[in-house]
């Protein structure tokens, strides 16, 4: 079946969310306003460190392991369905195991999940479920969904919650990430992988050999690669005019081409704000010196044909079926294509690095290249104040979290997915090397259950050199910057402004990139026209925002 993303067991689609909490009035139950406009911990520390299991209504003592209940009963979910179209995450074994050792059964209420958002935002909004733990459509940034009194403030309950607050302990980060502007906790993330397999530039190696030449390190040496593929028979099929030497779709050429002029241009994670070594917050987009040398050299490629007419349409099934024909050189998408989606479908892999598509060190050019990493938190759950059971809730979505149950998000089962050497050591089954199997067995089940990604799981799971190559290229992330909570005010200009700024942006990068507008003439037309659309406040609320980050932690 034709999968609708690239996410797998590592690259799972849920928004990064690396939360900062924001400044307001003094928060009470638990919780004040720092000088540095973050919630103060302090009530939160005091609720983690006074938790202590108690019975519930029932008599039942929960201490972070199976049962959660000596009455069983059902947990209803509102979640999102797998991005895979031959996977019901409803029925996947490790899913089950979780509800099955919980003692509760599962009650699924699964949206699509590429209109999770659309269709999720407006019925939690509306009140129009009776779900008792749902996963938020987005991150909240602005409180939205808190301030509308729609879930419950977690710590409230952390006599229900042993693994959770055990969590918070030792993440003292993300602790403050989740505090909110009133000092409370609502929900329980996910995590992502933030430095390893991130999204990278690689090469077909049987071409780079083939050319004589090294992994480029400056942007000069890579285009003079790309019009080396473009110009010879690299796939030795007798037509040296079937070569497409780059194929990369449009949403990664920011990734890919616009640290080596020094800016973070990458609109999912960092919407286009970066931060200096002083501290200096601005909008890359609108960097009148080197956002204009990015586009310059993007509309080079572009001119010279080694930046395709139709780069924009191009989606990861064409550069997959490009591959599988060997008609293609260069590519860079999220790491784990390296070998499970890129190197495996090459005509003539042999398992080996020698036949592969292998990731490399970012292009350099007047600044040093580096690769964009991810905030840490991922998808977020919490319990609706709606819900008749908010103990049981509460104490299943603790469980759902533990160490334990991560094991199973990670590895699976033993002895179906997984086995351990006599060393300790683990690895896959034969079944468990199957990505689509995985999927079905319910590998990272991010979308219904608040799962870690683990690195060693996926070492374990790609080809030993793609292992290798990742440990590499680690060195070589950057985060973006940080996603704050917002106060009401900043929220309402952010919201206000950016998404139209955004859209200007992305047109005119399309326009200068294509030629159809001239980055001689239309330039500075550019640039008065994001000013126009009050840019400016907007990067203001960017710098408070982020000094409140740099002052949360002791910077």
């Amino acid at each position: 079946m034709k999968k609708k993303k690239i996410l797998a067991a590592v690259c799972v689609a849920a928004m990064a969310v690396g939360l900062l909490t924001g400044c307001g009035k003094d928060a009470g139950n638990g919780g004040s306003t720092t000088e540095a406009g973050l919630s103060d911990t302090g009530g939160i520390d005091a609720a983690i460190k006074n938790a202590k299991p108690v019975a519930d209504s029932s008599g039942y003592t929960y201490t972070g392991e199976a049962p959660i209940t000596k009455d069983g009963g059902k947990i209803k979910i509102l979640a999102q369905n797998s991005n895979y179209t031959n996977v019901d995450i409803s029925k996947a074994p490790i899913v089950l195991k979780v509800f099955e050792e919980a003692g509760v059964d599962p009650d699924w209420q699964l949206l699509s999940y590429d209109n999770y958002e659309a269709e999720a935002a407006p019925i939690i909004n509306a009140g129009d479920t009776d779900a008792d733990i749902i996963k938020i459509p987005d991150s909240d940034p602005n409180q939205v969904y808190i301030k509308s009194g729609i879930f419950v403030p977690l710590d409230e309950y952390f006599d229900y919650m042993p693994n959770f607050t055990k969590w918070l302990s030792e993440n003292e980060v993300e602790k403050a990430e989740l505090t909110a502007e009133d000092g409370h906790i609502y929900y329980v993330p996910g995590t992502n992988v933030a430095d390893d397999y991130q999204p990278c530039l690689m090469y077909n190696q049987v071409w780079l050999e083939k050319s004589g030449m090294k992994a480029p390190e400056t942007l000069d040496e890579f285009v003079e690669l790309l019009r080396y593929f473009k110009d010879n028979d690299m796939n030795g099929n007798g037509d040296k005019n079937d070569e497409i030497p780059m194929s990369v779709m449009a949403d990664f050429l920011p990734y890919m081409f616009g640290p080596a002029f020094g800016l973070d241009l990458t609109m999912e994670e960092s919407f286009g704000f970066q931060a200096d070594e002083s501290g200096k917050v601005s909008y890359a987009y609108a960097d009148s010196e080197n956002y204009k040398k990015y586009l310059e050299f993007l509309n080079k490629l572009y001119s010279e044909g080694l930046l395709e007419t139709d780069y924009a349409s191009l989606d990861r099934d064409t550069v997959i079926d490009r591959i599988s024909k060997d008609l293609t050189g260069v590519a860079f998408d999220y790491s784990w294509a390296m070998s499970m989606m890129y190197s495996n479908v090459l005509p003539y892999y042999d398992g080996t690095e020698k036949t592969a598509f292998v990731g490399v060190a970012p292009l350099s050019g007047d600044s040093k290249g580096f690769y964009v990493g991810r905030n840490s938190l991922a998808g977020m759950f919490g319990v609706s104040t709606n819900s008749s059971q908010i103990e049981l809730a509460v104490k299943f979505l603790d469980y759902a979290m533990s160490a334990h149950c991560q094991d199973y998000y990670q590895w699976g089962i033993e002895g179906e997915s997984y086995i351990k050497n006599a060393d300790g050591s683990r690895e896959y089954t034969e079944k468990g090397k199957d990505n689509d199997w995985l999927q079905q067995f319910g590998i990272n089940p991010a979308f219904v259950l608040p799962a870690d990604q683990s690195v060693e799981a996926t070492d374990i799971l790609v080809a030993s050199w793609h292992a290798d190559i990742n440990r590499e290229l680690v060195k070589y992330i950057k985060h973006p910057f940080p996603k704050i909570y917002a106060t009401k005010k900043e929220s309402d200009t952010v919201n206000l402004y950016l998404p139209d700024i955004q859209t200007k942006a992305t047109q005119y990068a399309a326009d200068f990139i294509t030629g159809k507008k001239n980055l001689e003439s239309d330039f500075e037309d550019y640039l008065a026209e994001l000013d126009s659309m009050n840019l400016a406040e907007v990067v203001e609320v960017k710098q408070t925002q982020y000094n409140r980050y740099l002052k949360a932690l002791g910077k």
